[in-house]
């Protein structure tokens, strides 16, 4: 029975239809992101270990190849690096940088949408409540008699909406947090790690 109620309220509500499909989203993009994240994301010292044994044996291209098909951030900004290691400091310096900021284009991808929805939900829920509350009067007033029998099913979809609201804010928000943080860690490890290899490859 509890489940007929749900989908007429669903039928019915607009607004849960939205907050269903914002829900679907979310959880999408999170589970999209936490797979890239957990790929993209490796320790510099891992990396630049390997890559400074194969430049102490004069193998620039083996340490080249191996950052290539390492699919870490850190990996990427190095292997970019190694290519250019015949230029002066200072446009190593550019070159590296601005793959730095490749990286990070593609470590923000989606996270727009997951900071969005965070803030966006609690407001779609707010509208649900209005308009069940709005409904709810519009009952009550076609019906011309008190009762909360008359009201139940506006007030109903008016408390779901807000629920649905906050049900869909408050994980998106906290995963949106969660990868910015984890954001904010592999940039750090991607500046690390170009300045320890312009260290390691003594570029003047």
């Amino acid at each position: 029975m509890g489940e007929i109620h749900i989908l007429a309220l669903f039928r019915e509500s607009f607004t849960l239809v939205i907050m269903l499909f914002c829900s679907i989203l979310s959880i999408t993009f999170a589970l999209e992101r936490w797979w890239y994240f957990r790929t993209a994301q490796s320790a510099p010292d891992a990396v630049l270990g390997h890559v400074g044994k194969s430049l102490e044996s004069g193998k620039t291209e083996a340490a080249a190849a191996y950052c290539q098909k390492h699919p870490s951030a850190v990996a990427q900004v190095v292997h970019y690096g190694l290519l250019h290691a015949a230029r002066s400091r200072k446009d190593l310096e550019e070159l590296m940088l601005t793959k730095l900021k490749e990286e990070r284009v593609k470590l923000e991808r989606f996270l727009g949408i997951l900071g969005t929805l965070g803030n966006v939900a609690p407001f779609i829920g707010l509208f649900g409540t209005v308009v069940g509350i709005i409904k709810a009067f519009r009952d009550l007033a076609a019906s011309g008699t008190g009762g909360p029998a008359v009201v139940a099913r506006g007030i109903a979809e008016a408390l779901v909406a807000t629920a649905a609201g906050l049900l869909v804010a408050i994980p998106a928000t906290i995963i949106y947090n969660y990868f910015m943080r984890r954001l904010k860690v592999i940039t750090v490890d991607m500046e690390v790690a170009s300045a320890r290899l312009l260290v390691m490859l003594g570029a003047k």
